[in-house]
């Protein structure tokens, strides 16, 4: 029997991707990732680029139902079904995507190239799955000095 925390289990927080837009909606969009069309999708207004300069796009500046736009992975929800992605799609997280560190609280960079990284935290007893973003370096600071060859993982993992 397949875990419901383990649908999309191949996104990852900053990673790109193409997405269609689903509906419109008074707080931003509904959208599909392509290639994980059975996973719920949607962009906040807030992380929609506003051409009139507004922090917030306004509904008319939505991109139209049905184009296919470029998003970058924000967040995944995959603690309680259903699985949920959220969304950017700002000209600059597409650029370079951060987020805050679970560990030290100050922006790591998850793009490609980055020194950050996605923790996945999962139980054996049932299914949901918590995540956080961490710079490699907390990451690793944290964990046993005994422990040489997952400190080492944690540095290059993604990166060989």
């Amino acid at each position: 029997m397949q875990r419901f925390d383990s649908v999309g289990g191949d996104l990852v927080v900053g990673t790109a991707v193409r997405a269609r837009v689903m509906s419109h909606e008074r707080w931003g969009v509904m959208a599909e990732v392509l290639g994980h069309e059975t996973v719920g999708a949607s962009v906040d207004a807030g992380f929609i680029d506003s051409p009139s300069g507004a922090p917030r796009a306004l509904p008319e500046e939505y991109p139209p139902v049905g184009e296919q736009v470029d998003a970058v992975v924000q967040e995944i929800s995959r603690y309680h079904p259903p699985v949920w992605i959220r969304l950017t799609m700002r000209a600059a997280d597409l650029r370079e995507f951060s987020w805050p560190c679970g560990c030290c609280g100050q922006l790591t960079i998850l793009s490609p190239g980055g020194d950050g990284v996605t923790v996945d935290v999962r139980s054996s007893e049932k299914a949901g799955c918590a995540s956080f973003a961490a710079h490699r370096s907390c990451l690793a600071d944290r964990l046993n000095p005994d422990f040489n060859g997952d400190r080492a993982r944690v540095i290059a993992v993604g990166r060989e």
